[in-house]
């Protein structure tokens, strides 16, 4: 269950890979819908049968980066994304399952999609527990 005011996640959703995608990044013309929100509408329809939850937020502030998006898990490196678009969703989502299945959250380049080898903009420490990591 996730508590709506603190989006603090119990229970089984605590083990999926939480991605928060930026639905107002990138308009391509005045009058279409953003980049972002496409993105989003196409990871919805993998992301139950991926075992990943997506979000919408409204501006991750990293807009010189195109699409952006936000993946986390208790107890992992949260990890801010960028340079995507709805042609990568399903690349996302595949590397969404690499992340949950990493010990620290840390997915090695080797071990993602090819088309987001320049996806990651910076990482964040765990929230709860701590992770600790070398590299």
């Amino acid at each position: 269950m996730n508590d709506r005011l603190t989006g603090v996640t119990t229970g089984s959703e605590a083990t999926q890979p939480v991605l928060h995608v930026c639905v107002t990044c990138r308009k391509p013309a005045p009058d279409a819908q953003p980049m972002g929100q496409e993105l989003y509408d196409r990871l919805l329809e993998g992301a139950g049968t991926a075992g990943v939850r997506v979000c919408a937020v409204k501006c991750l502030a990293a807009c010189a980066n195109g699409c952006t998006a936000t993946i986390s898990m208790p107890g992992k490196w949260a990890w801010l994304l960028g340079h995507l678009t709805s042609d990568k969703s399903d690349d996302l989502l595949t590397y969404a399952q690499a992340y949950a299945a990493s010990k620290s959250g840390t997915v090695m380049p080797s071990r993602r999609p090819a088309s987001l080898s320049d996806m990651i903009l910076g990482r964040f420490p765990a929230l709860l527990p701590a992770v600790e990591e070398l590299s």
